[in-house]
């Protein structure tokens, strides 16, 4: 069961390719003219640069070798299409005209094949949970190694990547927007952050983002940061809102946000005035002939709750501080008060309303209960890169911290909020 989870995890499109590439044709704008799609196409140093990752593990040693030497132009989209035939670009299932499913690229490119398309053409492209919840150790090159999975891809700038794609018409017939301003709504995103929401109430920004009663941004993304799948073990609910448990979310993400073919229910989206867009397209109730779906979520949550949550470098955190700063957590600062340990949230129904963190509640009032998850702290180390909070608007751990001592009035020192952070490194 771990096993096909896994690989349900890091390999299945559940035929949403039917969408990003029959719809949105994203497969041309990867390809180019070159091999009949359109523009230039995806070089892998432009798809290293959008935060795509690529798993050395699934290549050849001898291409291996050379991009290790340098032997490879990164700024060929051919070489992309190589490394998709591999099943080599996290989170992207690339499927081909010629359908031999091969092992690396010809050495005659422009060959026509029997159907008249060149032999490395696309004729689709599908996604997977990989994408978002996966990264490389970075061990051949930034974006280049062995994957981690269950780690949030903070690099990944998803609305960038979708932009890419020539047709947005999906997208705007859904939002009721021309498709520049759904470009312009996608590249606002930002690495690391994606808008689940958008497609169920059509609100692009926060008109006031509020933190300790002061307006720290107007008008900023609605996009929040994409969470880490590792260390769900013990954990309620999933997302910073709380919208429901890890197989909940995966039945959302996969019907709703990966457009996989596959059924889903929740009533709650029936409610015009909260989510108007999911109500009026029937998003409460989606239903398929062939459900690709359903049937791989009891493996998939096997496998998401088998992932720990990764212990902290050697050298990455001062331990004597920390040490104090385990002190303070459970004493003083009082933060066990929520963040219970071993979990690091709540055993039970773990949300909060934003005015007891003093926080805005834009992000909360879109999700069914109106409040925010206690996110679980394991592993917090990992996903420092793009600020704290569901929408990053801390840039450090301090900034947290020093968050928390105004809101409650916790009275901390300098020193007893530095020992804190480290404590928290070291989780």
């Amino acid at each position: 069961m771990f096993k096909e989870g896994r690989q349900t995890f890091r390999f299945d499109t559940f035929g949403d390719e039917t969408f990003w590439g029959d719809q949105l044709k994203l497969h041309q704008a990867i390809e180019g003219a070159q091999f009949g799609g359109v523009g230039p196409g995806l070089s892998p140093r432009a798809a290293l640069s959008l935060g795509l990752k690529v798993d050395v593990d699934a290549l050849p040693p001898n291409l291996v070798n050379q991009i290790k030497h340098g032997q490879v132009n990164l700024d060929d989209p051919a070489v992309t299409l190589v490394l998709l035939r591999e099943d080599a670009v996290v989170g992207v299932k690339g499927f081909f005209n010629d359908d031999r499913g091969g092992h690396g690229r010809d050495d005659d490119n422009d060959r026509d094949n029997s159907s008249g398309h060149r032999d490395n053409s696309l004729k689709s492209v599908g996604i997977n949970c990989a994408l978002c919840h996966s990264i490389v150790d970075d061990s051949v090159a930034p974006g280049i190694g062995h994957r981690l999975d269950g780690w949030a891809n903070r690099d990944l700038d998803v609305g960038q990547v979708v932009a890419l794609s020539p047709d947005l018409s999906p997208f705007s017939s859904l939002l009721g927007v021309d498709q520049a301003a759904v470009r312009t709504v996608l590249r606002r995103w930002g690495p690391g952050k994606f808008d689940a929401e958008l497609i169920l109430d059509g609100k692009a920004v926060n008109p006031q983002q509020i933190s300790n009663g002061v307006v720290t941004g107007t008008n900023v993304s609605g996009a929040t940061l994409i969470p880490p799948a590792f260390g769900l073990a013990g954990v309620n609910l999933h997302t910073w809102t709380g919208w429901g448990s890890v197989p909940y979310w995966n039945a959302f993400v996969a019907n709703l946000e990966m457009h996989g073919q596959g059924r889903f229910f929740d009533p709650r989206l029936n409610d015009a005035a909260k989510f108007p867009i999911a109500a009026a397209n029937g998003f409460a109730n989606v239903t398929s002939d062939n459900d690709l779906i359903t049937p791989k979520l009891g493996a998939l949550h096997f496998y998401q709750l088998a992932i720990p949550a990764p212990e902290p470098p050697a050298g990455s955190f001062d331990r004597n501080a920390a040490k104090r700063g385990d002190e303070l957590f459970s004493g003083k600062a009082n933060c066990n008060s929520c963040h219970v340990e071993p979990l690091f949230t709540e055993p039970g129904w773990d949300m909060h309303t934003a005015s007891s963190v003093c926080v805005d509640d834009f992000q909360a009032s879109r999700a069914p209960d109106n409040r925010y998850r206690t996110s679980p702290l394991a592993g917090l180390w990992t996903h420092q890169k793009g600020g704290f909070f569901h929408d990053g608007r801390f840039p450090t751990l301090l900034a947290v911290v020093d968050h928390y001592n105004t809101c409650f009035g916790l009275g901390l020192t300098a020193r007893e909020k530095s020992d804190l952070v480290e404590y928290l490194k070291s989780l």
